[in-house]
């Protein structure tokens, strides 16, 4: 294998024509020199200098290798440029996919910070809903995937492979029409609600509220269901039936003609960054997570 301080020598030494000019040159000794050049001949099996008294010229191959050198040495120290520049923050990239609610709540805070410390660190915004922004993050089509789990459900594992960044626990609330009997309550037990239209949000919150209402002995009668939370607040405030949504889904959208109570018994959801293990100790990836984390404490 040729290495890059035997192709740095054979350059000194095409050039100065001479071992000794070539170590001074390099700031080392004569027989430094020549031993790597002995070393840089054997790795390519054939020899690269003709020596004669006190002229030296390369051989058909060593001018072969000279000629290559150049673009070699070049190439490997933007490689070493552009590696220190990403280690040092100057630059990099971070894929990051966030669930709606956490796209429009923690993640613009957190960007923005992050360009304000690192202006050369770009991160590319895309959005899914666990389980499926954990996938991607698995598949490697992205570095950290935002991600929640509701308390008390099962697959506390699901996650043992991963790198988990605890964010924030999210509290779930009812949201309801203003004109509704409960709308000035202080709060409402999920019971109160088992006469009314519901609308449902995403697939896994949908699961979630069918489990829920059954554990206070009835099954929702779901009217509308979508995975866009304006459309939820929307619809409720329309008048046409009730939600439960996670408070970070609330505070992203200004619930017109709704109004939100505190649902007990309390439903939870836990907010997590996820990442791999090595992805982890890539420095634009851990200034992402740090930022998040940040964002999520204010």
């Amino acid at each position: 294998m040729i290495e890059a301080r035997h192709l740095r020598v054979l350059r000194a030494v095409a050039a100065t024509g001479s071992f000794s000019a070539a170590g001074r040159e390099l700031g080392c000794t004569q027989p430094a020199v020549s031993q790597q050049m002995k070393a840089l001949e054997t790795s390519v099996g054939t020899p690269l200098l003709i020596r004669s008294g006190r002229e030296m010229r390369l051989t058909q191959a060593g001018e072969a290798l000279v000629r290559h050198a150049a673009g070699i040495l070049a190439g490997l120290t933007a490689a070493e440029e552009e590696v220190a520049a990403i280690a040092g923050l100057r630059a990099g990239r971070v894929r990051l996919v966030s669930f709606p609610s956490g796209s429009s709540t923690l993640v613009p805070t957190a960007l923005a910070a992050l360009r304000a410390a690192h202006p050369g660190t770009r991160v590319f915004l895309e959005e899914a809903e666990p389980p499926q922004s954990v996938g991607l993050l698995r598949e490697g089509d992205c570095d950290i995937a935002l991600a929640f789990r509701y308390e008390g459900a099962g697959g506390g594992d699901e996650w043992d492979d991963l790198v988990v960044r605890p964010l924030l626990t999210d509290r779930l609330v009812a949201l309801v029409p203003e004109p509704h009997r409960l709308a000035r309550a202080e709060s409402v037990s999920i019971g109160e609600l088992a006469g009314e239209s519901w609308i449902a949000g995403c697939p896994r919150c949908r699961g979630q509220l069918v489990e829920v209402c059954e554990g206070a002995g009835f099954t929702p009668r779901i009217d509308f269901a979508t995975d866009d939370y304006p459309a939820v607040v929307g619809l409720v405030g329309a008048g046409l039936g009730v939600a439960v949504l996670p408070q970070l889904a609330v505070e992203s959208v200004r619930p017109r003609g709704a109004r939100t109570v505190t649902l007990e018994p309390a439903v939870r959801r836990e907010i997590v960054a996820l990442t791999l293990p090595d992805l982890a100790q890539v420095p634009a990836v851990a200034a992402t997570l740090e930022q998040l984390a940040r964002a999520a404490d204010r």
